[in-house]
């Protein structure tokens, strides 16, 4: 099993963040750490504070070193997919090629409808983020990309410079749908993210995504399996043990610890205690 921490973006304080990835690229059992990418705070008082994600994760690489960094997961409909192939080579350059890049196709209604984005119906929402991540892998990779989409065209697009990481950072694709989030895995991901459930939940999904692997000739060895670990505040660091046992046995590979606010990067230490018999 392999580790990281989400540090989720909201009713939280900079500092803390700040202070927490410092101290996890330190401890060499955790291999990345997350942000999300909203702009309300979800699941929770959606009024309070909440930072965005890409510009503070550029901060935040620019503030560590060894850590691998991601915004779990970027929202396609925020931003054209040309632009934000422009942001991921960037980011990548500017962390020396330590760039995860999580993408799936969006869905707060909250936020769309107070910004006035629009957010089509599901469909439309996925057709657009096939089309998406074409674009995106064209212009991360490609010296110039024409694509003539439904809903995105280019024509002779450059993006330079290109990424460290080539043909182009990892691609995280996170989310459940088994008709099209999972075929845009088998398709497009190198990582594939559950957001969290059960084991028996992601095993069953696991299954489906390798379904779709075969049907596109894909070894689905290819693409790393992770999903969150949700841990209680004030739980004890030793409970966590049990719960990541049982997600390696139905074949998570990557447990990304999800800390909850106020961060502070004295929670990492029991944590690595912890999770440390079960590194791979």
């Amino acid at each position: 099993m392999r580790f990281a921490i989400k540090t989720s973006p909201q009713h939280t304080e900079w500092q803390g963040i700040l202070d927490v990835w410092k101290a996890a690229d330190q401890m060499d059992i955790w291999e990345s750490a997350w942000l999300f990418d909203h702009f309300y705070p979800i699941f929770s008082d959606s009024t309070g504070p909440c930072l965005e994600g890409w510009t503070a994760m550029a901060a935040l690489a620019q503030a560590t070193e060894r850590i691998r960094v991601g915004v779990l997961v970027t929202g396609n409909v925020y931003r054209h997919p040309a632009v934000l192939a422009n942001m991921a080579a960037t980011v990548d350059i500017v962390s020396g090629g330590r760039l995860e890049l999580g993408i799936g196709a969006g869905w707060n209604e909250e936020e769309c409808g107070a910004y006035g984005i629009d957010l089509p119906p599901l469909r439309e929402r996925f057709d657009r983020f096939d089309e998406a991540l074409q674009v995106v892998t064209g212009l991360l990779s490609e010296t110039t990309t024409d694509f003539a989409g439904e809903h995105y065209q280019l024509s002779g697009a450059r993006c330079e410079p290109k990424p460290v990481q080539r043909p182009h950072p990892p691609i995280c694709i996170g989310g459940t749908g088994e008709k099209r989030t999972l075929r845009s895995a088998a398709r497009f991901a190198q990582h594939w993210n559950h957001p969290g459930g059960s084991p028996d939940e992601i095993a069953q999904k696991l299954d489906v995504l390798r379904g779709h692997c075969a049907d596109v000739g894909r070894d689905p060895s290819e693409i790393l399996v992770s999903t969150h670990v949700r841990i209680d505040p004030g739980a004890d660091a030793s409970a966590i043990a049990d719960q990541v046992a049982a997600l390696e046995a139905a074949g998570v590979q990557l447990g990304i610890v999800q800390l909850p606010p106020p961060h502070t990067p004295a929670a990492l230490a029991p944590l690595a205690e912890a999770l440390e018999p079960l590194r791979s």
